[in-house]
């Protein structure tokens, strides 16, 4: 019986983050739902924010009441930036493309992050090429793979695959009309999903920063969530002028604001976090494919979505990089290169389409 006990807590964090994956996956579905039924992508984002806000601030003030960091005027400014890249223009951006393009080709480019930050930080001065060492070369060598991916992915279809004998398709022709998208609308889609990865990149650059001042995960997550709240809730004010759009009855609509603020932004937090506290982050990213894996299969079999060879052979080059980026990153953080700089280790943890469930960890080499 103790053996019994002692393997299932050694399965806990997998079976974890297997949970938050599928979690993360369906909110691409739900998501897919809500914009089809006509909702507004700038006010299911300010309405997932401020569940969100409603779910972290009680968890901080719970998990932190007595190890609160003290919050400054400079955290505040920080936590502003971080709320507008990593919450308000990151999900607007994301899932204005997620309305426009499938849920597999956006949650592929997604993937990307590892690779665009990495070129982010290089620019800035937090990383540096270190091309004389194997883990230098690997990371450079997943970010153009990487790129090279989502290329094939964007601009290759190549012949269908069909994998399933039966479909259920949800998405029936809505007030939207995203069943019938032009080819116009496609290339903004992949713009929108492209500069979501940069937005995204620049929170977690930002975030480090942050995090070395303000070493408090909740307390951080909660303090973005409002800041995100505030920003997006005015945008979707300032640009949604049909006021209806903010009538949440008890159908799709209401369901995907709730799911997607207190499951996503609320219960999943938690979950990652303990799982990041226990495994470390880069146990936690190796499950990343995985919801993009899922989203296919559930983008194939209920949004009447087509999967192409060129979308799975750009899929799995995309894949193959961020693991190369990501063995790249884990053997410099074992042996603590780039000693001339102070260096900024970002760590991709999950692919969930969230700010909340990016762990950043800051060193400082001598």
């Amino acid at each position: 019986m103790g053996d019994i006990r002692q393997v299932m807590q050694g399965l806990k964090p997998a079976l974890l983050m297997l949970m938050v994956q599928i979690s993360y996956a369906s909110l691409n579905v739900f998501y897919k739902l809500a914009t089809n039924n006509g909702m507004s992508v700038k006010v299911l984002t300010a309405y997932r924010l401020i569940f969100a806000t409603a779910t972290t601030i009680p968890i901080a003030i719970i998990f932190e009441r007595k190890n609160r960091p003290k919050l400054t005027w400079r955290v505040v400014f920080m936590s502003f930036f971080c709320g507008l890249f990593g919450a308000t223009l990151f999900q607007n951006l994301f899932f204005e493309s997620l309305a426009l393009i499938s849920a597999t080709f956006v949650s592929a480019v997604f993937n990307l992050t590892p690779a665009v930050t990495f070129i982010l930080a290089v620019c800035f001065g937090f990383e540096r090429l270190n091309l004389e060492t194997a883990a230098g070369k690997t990371k450079v060598l997943g970010t153009i793979i990487c790129i090279g991916g989502a290329m094939i992915l964007t601009f290759l279809k190549g012949v269908e695959i069909n994998i399933w004998t039966f479909h259920i398709n949800l998405l029936h022709e809505g007030k939207s009309g995203t069943m019938h998208v032009h080819s116009g609308s496609k290339i903004l889609g992949i713009f929108l999903g492209l500069a979501s990865s940069f937005s995204f990149a620049l929170w977690l650059i930002i975030q480090a920063k942050m995090s070395k001042e303000y070493q408090g995960h909740y307390s951080s997550t909660s303090l973005m969530s409002l800041m995100g709240a505030i920003q997006s809730t005015g945008f979707a004010l300032c640009a949604e002028k049909d006021w209806s759009q903010w009538r949440l009855g008890w159908n799709i609509r209401l369901l995907t604001a709730l799911y997607s603020g207190i499951v996503a932004s609320g219960i999943m937090v938690i979950a990652i976090a303990w799982c990041v506290e226990r495994r470390g982050p880069l146990y936690c990213s190796v499950f990343n494919p995985l919801m993009l894996v899922l989203v296919a299969i559930a983008g194939s079999m209920m949004l009447n979505e087509k999967l192409y060879l060129g979308s799975v052979i750009g899929a799995v080059l995309v894949i193959v990089g961020l693991y190369l980026v990501l063995w790249g990153k884990s053997k410099e953080m074992k042996k603590g290169t780039h000693p001339e700089i102070k260096e900024i280790e970002v760590v991709v943890t999950s692919t969930t389409l969230d700010h909340d469930n990016i762990t950043t960890t800051t060193k400082t080499h001598q």
